[in-house]
């Protein structure tokens, strides 16, 4: 039984089904199979975390919509081929996954692709918190899941650095699958959401 990350091999490729044995605190990702390990949040990355869950929140309830919005710790399954039927999501065994991630923020419509696990499949918003002082961590929101993201078809990605009190916001190009910049945002402007109809987002309140 694995009780500590010191247990785990770097260097190997580990399946959902590894990771779901793992029992040790703090929080892992997979990517492609390999382990990367996620550090404590700062109180600011709460703080946003909070603000853009209630709004998300909000907006949903208010416009009767049934997806929902989910903050890290939260695990989402991603797969090789993002265009599999449903049938062939939930067909695939825990040894046959190799990314688990955990976004900081993510809107799911397709309430089918939701288990007492988490998210099978990709959300259709992922809102990312990049973490500006542990260079690891800002790396692999800005480069390594930006690139993932976008090979599972995650239609919309933003990413909030709290830092420079901005939102970089991506958005799928279905012809090949990479994602075009829609937009930057810094105080006092307003981000429109792509994916989620009517819903504009105030940098400010964001930040507040």
């Amino acid at each position: 039984m694995i009780t500590s990350l010191d247990q785990l091999d770097f260097n190997k490729v580990y399946s959902y089904s590894d990771y779901i044995t793992w029992q040790f605190d703090g929080f892992v990702e997979l990517i492609k199979g390999k382990i990367f390990p996620m550090s404590a949040p700062s109180r600011l990355h709460q703080e946003i975390s909070i603000n853009l869950s209630a709004l998300l929140k909000i907006y949903l309830k208010s416009n009767h919509l049934e997806c929902k919005v989910y903050a890290a710790p939260f695990d989402v399954r991603l797969l090789k081929n993002p265009n599999e039927s449903l049938e062939q999501r939930l067909g695939k065994t825990d040894k046959e996954i190799y990314t688990v991630v955990q976004p900081d923020i993510c809107v799911v419509c397709d309430l089918e692709k939701l288990d007492d696990r988490g998210c099978v499949g990709s959300p259709d918003l992922i809102i990312e918190i990049v973490s500006e002082k542990n260079a690891a961590n800002a790396k692999r929101d800005i480069k390594d899941k930006y690139e993932i993201y976008a090979a599972n078809a995650v239609k919309e990605y933003w990413l909030v650095r709290p830092l420079e009190k901005t939102v970089q916001k991506f958005v799928l190009n279905d012809a090949n699958n990479k994602y075009e910049v829609a937009g930057f945002y810094g105080i006092d402007d307003i981000v429109p959401c792509y994916t989620l109809p009517n819903l504009d987002i105030e940098v400010n309140e964001i930040f507040e």
